[in-house]
């Protein structure tokens, strides 16, 4: 059983907003003799319940490896200069391990730690390579390893497909600037004709273009596949909210999304995506050359739906999904 300990952030730390919690797995350390406690910090680029879920995962493949440790965990709140700010702070602080949850914290907290020497997981990033965060498929690069949060898009074309058996056009809203959704927008050009689909982009450079990109994409597409993008999921009702006004359907990436309103995915379970990763660090911190672990892929989809969402729009949805699907409604009011 983990004991949550709080620790306090540094001044200037805390003029961020951050947020610091504390916890550590196996014994205390009065109980525990001349067990170390390890100091770990964990970066989180934007807080929304994807990467919400893969620090709760991360800490809970901690907790099961039984080493005792304290956290720092902190958020750069969806700004750049803000992760990079945070990630340099943490490198100065010389944690034993740090993990980097999102592509654009994993690159920051590689870029501040590699000449220190501090050891970086990397979690929720879709393309390690592009990223520049791995040499290759199975290889990440000197200093840094973690989980991958490929999408399984071929399994999301089938469903879509399954559901909207008449759709043509796929619309995607996405970040230019954030290298896993251009690695994935071209892993769906690839592969939607095979499953009869035209994909649709529009590319974006903040939130505030949010709105007026929505109206355009979905005046041309037949529904929308969101991904993982990180400025797009924390807008997400934005995105809802007009897409139901246009009776198109959004299909997420993950469960969360689907109980936020998308009517559907086959995606990830970040829970087990940030245990995975929490298990590699749990590695290092024992001794284990982090050189000579090879980053781990998510290969394993599972399928949600939002049976509310369906009816909204007057979807039905096929009894070959909700036969292997689960339900995530939005939980009721009151």
């Amino acid at each position: 059983m983990s004991l949550t300990k709080r620790i306090i952030a540094a001044a200037a730390v805390a003029a961020l907003g951050v947020t610091v919690l504390g916890g550590c797995g196996g014994q205390t350390e009065e109980q525990s003799g001349e067990a170390k406690k390890y100091e770990v910090a964990v970066l989180q680029y934007a807080d929304h319940p994807s990467l919400d879920n893969c620090l709760e995962g991360f800490k809970l493949g901690l907790d099961e490896s039984g080493i005792s440790y304290e956290i720092e965990e902190q958020s750069a709140k969806n700004d750049d200069s803000t992760n990079t700010q945070i990630a340099q702070q943490i490198a100065a602080k010389k944690p034993d391990i740090v993990c980097g949850i999102a592509t654009p914290s994993a690159q920051a907290c590689y870029n501040a730690c590699y000449e220190a020497g501090i050891p970086v997981i990397f979690n929720a990033v879709s393309d390690p390579v592009a990223a520049k965060l791995a040499e290759s498929e199975t290889q990440a690069m000197d200093g840094i390893t973690g989980v991958s949060d490929k999408l399984p898009v071929e399994a999301q074309l089938e469903l879509i497909r399954e559901m909207l058996p008449e759709a043509q056009k796929i619309g995607i809203l996405y970040t230019t600037s954030e290298a896993n959704s251009i690695s994935t927008i071209a892993d769906y050009k690839e592969k939607a004709p095979e499953y009869g689909f035209e994909i649709v982009e529009k590319g974006i450079t903040n939130a505030a273009e949010i709105p007026q990109a929505a109206d355009v994409l979905l005046a041309q597409v037949d529904c929308v596949t969101n991904m993982t993008d990180n400025t797009v999921v924390d807008n997400l009702p934005v995105l809802i909210e007009k897409a139901n006004a246009a009776k198109i359907p959004v299909f997420g990436s993950e469960e969360e999304q689907v109980g936020n309103g998308c009517i559907a995915a086959a995606g990830i379970d970040y829970i087990e995506l940030g245990k995975q990763a929490g298990r590699i660090a749990a590695r290092v911190l024992n001794g284990e050359d982090i050189s000579a672990i090879p980053y781990e892929t998510m290969t394993e989809s599972k399928i949600t739906v939002n049976t509310d969402a369906a009816a909204l729009l007057g979807i039905e949805i096929p009894q070959s999904i909700t036969d292997k699907a689960e339900v995530k409604n939005a939980p009721s009011e009151g």
